[in-house]
């Protein structure tokens, strides 16, 4: 079991030896429907009514895109939409359904899911290389990382920066070399884990009880940083000492975080949707 102060170094890696996975997407909740007529069985009417919430989703999302999207740069901008439009959809959570009868069409499925909208990952990387994503409140949420040093060994100490284009929150994951998964942000002395776009905020500083330290086992090392505008899913959770411990399934974190708490408007009517971030990457360590 290696010392806690060294489970969150690995963060540096995230900047220095750039990130080897990252993926942004929006998750909304849409609606499905479909009616079995004269040519649909039940489950053929089930299946539509999810094709119909998904497609519904994706249209949503690339509206909202295209209207809040407004980089400076043209090309830019339209690598964004053009993203969006070729964008993947995987339902997160089934919210609601049922069937209900309906006057003239006979027996109706609807449901309701949380859909997580996936843009082109070949075009997203094309627009990950523009400096102007990283300071560009208007573009798709992206976190970057980085610290003071670009090499630490045994023993030395590190200072994490975390900025992003806009208003997050974060959950910061790391994956020991010995499998052991903990949580380093939110912690139980710093649960406010809500960042303003914009601003280079330091780590450990403030509420942290740890430090930085470098320490074995060394190995292949494992750091997940999830964000979204919107608060993060919940995953089980114990405390260990500065930190928590990850009891959740490795597996199920990124699907259980993506259960993002979204904001209703007033009144609740209008469709809304979280803009979601995901970076992963492997490091190794040594004396």
């Amino acid at each position: 079991m290696k010392r806690l102060s060294f489970s969150f170094c690995f963060i540096w890696v995230l900047l220095s030896c750039g990130v080897l996975y990252a993926a942004q997407s929006t998750i909304t909740e849409s609606e499905g429907y479909a009616c079995m007529g004269e040519d649909k069985s039940r489950k053929q009417a089930e299946q539509t009514a999810v094709a119909d919430a998904k497609r519904k989703a994706a249209e949503f999302v690339l509206t909202r895109i295209k209207s809040e999207t407004q980089v400076k740069d043209y090309q830019l901008e339209k690598d964004i939409i053009e993203a969006y439009a070729d964008a993947a959809i995987k339902v997160i959570q089934e919210l609601e359904k049922g069937w209900y009868k309906d006057a003239a069409m006979g027996d109706c499925f609807k449901i309701k899911i949380k859909a997580e909208v996936i843009p082109d990952e070949k075009a997203m990387e094309k627009v990950a290389k523009s400096n102007q994503v990283a300071d560009d409140p208007s573009a798709p949420l992206s976190v970057n990382v980085w610290t003071d040093k670009k090499e630490y060994k045994q023993g030395g100490k590190i200072k994490i920066y975390v900025k992003s284009n806009k208003p997050f929150y974060a959950r910061v994951i790391y994956k020991d070399a010995d499998g052991s998964i903990l949580q380093l942000l939110p912690n139980p002395y710093r649960q406010d884990n809500y960042f303003n776009g914009g601003v280079v905020y330091e780590i450990p500083s403030g509420n942290d009880r740890f430090e930085l330290e470098v320490s074995p086992p060394f190995g292949e090392e494992n750091i997940i940083v999830y964000a979204s505008t919107s608060q993060l899913g919940d995953i089980n959770i114990v405390a260990q000492g500065g930190v928590y411990q990850v009891k959740t399934k490795a597996k199920d974190i990124g699907e259980k975080t993506r259960g993002v708490k979204i904001k209703e408007t007033e009144g609740g009517k209008e469709q809304q949707a979280s803009e979601f971030f995901e970076g992963n990457t492997v490091v190794k360590t040594g004396k």
